[in-house]
Formats: C-alpha cells, structure tokens, sequence
C-alpha cells in the first residue's frame, strides 16, 4: 500500500525546519556572542536585530496568511529558501551594524516565507485526525537543527564565523530546494484525501467524531472570539523566553557564568534533546489531550527553566533549565498552530495564522530586547530574565481562559 503523500510532506518540512533550525533560530545565539565579542557592539544594537527579525513577521504575516490561502504554499517556500540563503551568505560579510540589520532581515523574510508559518498551514490542510502527531514530527527539524550547535560552535572556531556563515547559505539553498518542491497545497488537488482516509474507509465513530467537531470560521468571525485573543496572548508570551533565551543564553552563560564558549554551546545542545524529548511526547500525547492544558503547563516550564538558567551558578542548574525549557518548546510549540486549526478549522486558516504572527510578534521583539537593555543598564541578565519568566508563568491563564468557541449560526 503507497504512504500517504501527506506524511511525505511532513518529512519533507521537518528537513526544511531542520534547516533552519541548525543554521539559524538555533545558532543565531553563537553569532551574536561572537559579534558581540569581536565588533564590540552593546547587547542592545544586537537585540535589535532579532527584533527586527521579529518586527518583519509582524508585518509579512498577514499578507503571507493571503497569500497562502490563494495561492498555496510551494512557491512562496521556494522563494524563501532563496532568500533565507542569501542572508546567510550577507551575513558572512558583515562589517557594518547596517549590514548585519540587513542581512538578520533576509534571513528573517526568508525564514518565514519559507519555515514554520507556511509549512504549518500546508501540513494543516492534510491532516484533521493525526493534526497534532503530524505537526510534532514536523517540529522534530527544529529540535534536530539544535543538536548541531555544538559543530557550529566548532566550525566557527576552527574556520571563524564568515566561513560558516557562508557555508550555510550553501547549504540552505542546495538543500532547501529539492525539499520545498515537495511541498503542495490540498490533497483534493492531487486525487487524495485528508489523513489519507477515504470516506468510504472512515469508520463510523470517526465519522461522527468529525461531524460533530468540524467548524470552519471566516477571520471575522475568528477574530469576534475570545479564544482567538487568548491564544494569541499566551502564544506572545511564551515567545518573551523562547527568543530572548536564544539571542542572549550563550552570552549569559559566558559573560555572566564565566562558561567556555563550547560549554554553553553543549548546554544549548542538551536544551535541544529536552525540546526533542518534547515534541516527540507532543507526538504521542497531542491528538489525545486538550491542548490548551498542556500548553498553559508548558508556560509554567518556561518559568521555571527560566529561573534556573538566571540564578543558578552550577552545571546541575543549567541542565535543569535546559530540560524545563527545552521539554516545555518541544511540547507546547507544535500544540499553538494546532489548536488554532480545531478551534476555527481550515478554511481561513492561512489569515487567522497570518494576523496571529502579527500579535505574537509583539512577544517576539520584547523577549530579546528587554532582556539585552536591562543587561546594559544592570551589567547582567538577572532582572531582565526574572521579569520574563513571570510574564510567562501569567501566560499559562490564557491558555487555561482560551475554550473551544462555537461558531455562530446565522439565522
């Protein structure tokens, strides 16, 4: 019997994740410790960077949300593979703080043209029944991508940072390419089904099940519900840790813990094995519990592993932080896209994401930028990483708060 086409899609993304993951989201923390270090540029002017990053999908989310709705997913992947490698390859030739905006931009454009948003809406409109499995084997990329931080941290200390910078915009478009052709928009269009199943070969539970849950909201009437607000505050939330821990934990473990630059890069390794133990337990338990629980407990994992990486001096502390925080991302990541889809279904899934990322942005910019200036006010990260970690112990509410709507019947 052929595999599903769906599951070789999924395969296909989570490479691409693994791209990015490895060469970017994961890494971007090496990049910023080593300019820090050899350009003498302030925490700030850095965390302004990722906040540009951030700033970019606040406002392309929305219009990619259209655009993937109209015109589906393959050829907008494929031009952010393009341009996700062109920024790694700027960035190995980066001399100036404008030049280094520029080239966090590209990869940041590209990256969301080509990465989670719209591989996650592909994935979405091929599975209902095996949604939450699918996308949590999706995200397995993104964790792997972390396992290989350790070898860039080597890679930049034996060729330096320029090399490794344009050897991974190589690598992103030879790889990058052949994957996203992969990709494609409904199964309909192909001669296949959702989750693979035939109507014919749908049992009759599994029928009724769908029957009774299928909802499909319009943005309008999305953005009318008080879960869609909800999820977007808890999901902004848990980005305050997520992308302050990665463009500022390498640098908080050297300056402010006195570790090797191969140390933190080993730590951030083993966050990674904690965030892949996650998303494979996302696997198992996804389709099975109500997300929206899992996900405000996940928020009180990020705290936690939070606390530890700021005010433990001791190795048995930062491997706590790394299994709290890593197990929390790995879990909760893949749950956020999910929800939104059996909360308000598929047929304007592409916008609601899309306005979505825009709000959760606002999450992504204050996480690092919070973090770096009060480290230049306060000399370390001690009170910027404590305020994180209570905003994100306060997100768990949203979630909990954030019930299943019921769309409105229209008389």
């Amino acid at each position: 019997m052929p595999i599903f086409y769906g599951w070789r899609m999924v395969g296909a993304a989570c490479g691409i994740q693994f791209l990015i993951g490895a060469l970017l989201l994961q890494s971007f923390g090496l990049y910023i410790a080593v300019l820090s270090e050899e350009m003498g540029w302030s925490k700030t002017t850095l965390s302004g960077a990722a906040a540009l990053q951030s700033a970019e999908s606040a406002i392309i989310g929305p219009l990619l949300g259209w655009l993937m709705d109209r015109w589906g997913p393959q050829s907008i992947i494929r031009w952010g593979i393009v341009i996700f490698s062109a920024g790694l390859l700027l960035l190995s030739q980066v001399d100036s703080v404008g030049t280094f905006y520029v080239s966090a931009i590209l990869m940041a454009v590209g990256a969301s043209l080509g990465g989670y948003f719209p591989l996650s809406i592909a994935i979405v409109h091929w599975f209902e029944k095996y949604r939450a499995r699918a996308l949590s084997i999706m995200s397995l990329g993104l964790a792997l991508g972390g396992l290989v931080v350790p070898a860039m941290a080597w890679s930049m200390q034996q060729w330096g940072w320029r090399a490794t910078a344009a050897a991974s915009g190589v690598m992103a478009l030879v790889v990058g390419l052949p994957l996203a052709r992969m990709i494609r928009r409904r199964p309909a269009d192909h001669g296949e089904f959702v989750d693979g199943i035939r109507p014919e070969d749908e049992t009759h539970e599994s029928a009724v099940l769908k029957a009774s849950g299928q909802q499909e909201f319009s943005l309008r009437e999305a953005l009318n519900t008080q879960a869609f607000w909800l999820l977007a505050i808890g999901h902004g939330l848990a980005l305050l840790v997520v992308t302050a821990v990665n463009v500022h934990a390498i640098t908080h473990m050297r300056e402010g813990l006195g570790y090797s630059f191969a140390t933190a890069g080993w730590v951030i390794m083993l966050m990674t094995f904690g965030q892949l133990l996650g998303v494979l337990l996302g696997a198992a338990i996804g389709d099975r519990f109500e997300k929206r629980k899992v996900a405000a407990l996940c928020m009180l994992s990020h705290a936690l592993g939070l606390m530890f990486l700021t005010y433990s001096s001791q190795m048995q502390g930062l491997i706590a932080f790394a299994m709290f925080h890593g197990l929390a991302w790995g879990l909760r990541g893949p749950f956020m896209q999910a929800i939104r889809a059996d909360y308000f279904g598929r047929q304007a899934i592409g916008a609601i994401m899309g306005i979505s990322a825009a709000i959760i942005a606002v999450g992504q910019i204050a996480g690092p930028m919070v973090a770096g200036m009060l480290a230049d006010l306060t000399g370390n990260y001690q009170l910027g990483f404590t305020v994180l970690a209570i905003l994100s112990a306060l997100g768990s509410v949203s979630f909990m708060l954030a019930r299943k709507p019921v769309r409105p019947v229209l008389a």
